[in-house]
């Protein structure tokens, strides 16, 4: 197959993505920009003032970064997972896997997707933040880098998960208990140094503390204790990792050949 197909294989899955959650905007972006709205009135103007300074920075500062990440992490973890399900659910699925499409071309046109609505609503959220915070962007790269190898790795595990599903109550199960918990526990909303010792060392374990952390260091130049070299290695591991397993499902027709 010639790049040339290649290339056009994944511009086809890459654009049908984007015009999917483009053309049903008010289900996809409006929510999550109303959703944070309200957690910067919350904690801005309501609970920050009472809290003060979290980290040497005014409460809100502080939190607007870990809500940025948040709204990342679950538009780009929802979109694959919804869209790859829908696609395996209408059969269109099994038309790409007979097709003479690489299967990493499919991923990635579904991945790419993914991470575009993630970084959407990542952007809006921010625009709308700079309403309530001052905030100046410390080490533009590392910034960069965090929020698109988090994306990268929601949208790869939003894939996954579509994969497993059997029916569409399934592509809820992950986000309601898994992620939506470890996001809240994962340093958006506080620094882990307040913690008593036990929590500070168990939330060590959460992957997302470290993700949250290195976009905040980015913005703020306060990464709370952590090493960002070690958490960029982190989410390039992931990537890797869940990329070589999504391949090898798509490979094996996992959940998709019957």
């Amino acid at each position: 197959m010639y790049w040339q197909h290649i290339w056009i294989a994944f511009q086809t899955i890459y654009l049908k993505e984007v015009r999917r959650f483009l053309r049903i905007w008010p289900q996809t972006l409006l929510p999550p920009a109303i959703t944070m709205v309200l957690y910067f009135v919350i904690f801005g103007s309501i609970i920050g003032s009472r809290v003060g300074e979290m980290g040497g920075f005014a409460y809100m500062e502080y939190v607007v970064p870990g809500l940025v990440m948040m709204s990342v992490i679950t538009n780009a973890y929802s979109n694959v997972s919804s869209s790859f399900f829908s696609n395996k659910f209408q059969k269109s699925v099994e038309e790409m896997l007979v097709a003479p499409i690489p299967n990493w071309v499919i991923l990635a046109g579904f991945v790419a997707g993914g991470v575009t609505r993630g970084l959407a609503v990542g952007l809006i959220v921010t625009l709308l933040s700079l309403g309530f915070a001052n905030l100046q962007v410390v080490d533009i790269g590392v910034t960069v880098i965090a929020v698109l190898l988090t994306a990268i790795v929601f949208s790869l595990g939003g894939f996954i998960n579509a994969i497993y599903a059997e029916k569409f109550d399934d592509i809820s199960i992950i986000p309601t208990f898994v992620l939506t918990p470890l996001t809240y526990l994962g340093g958006v909303f506080y620094s882990v140094e307040v913690l008593p010792e036990f929590w500070r060392h168990l939330s060590h374990a959460n992957p997302i503390l470290y993700m949250v952390n290195a976009f905040r260091y980015g913005i703020l130049g306060y990464a709370d204790g952590i090493n960002i070299l070690f958490s960029i290695g982190m989410l390039v591991f992931f990537s890797l990792l869940l990329t070589m397993y999504s391949l090898r499902l798509l490979s094996k027709g996992k959940g998709l050949l019957h």
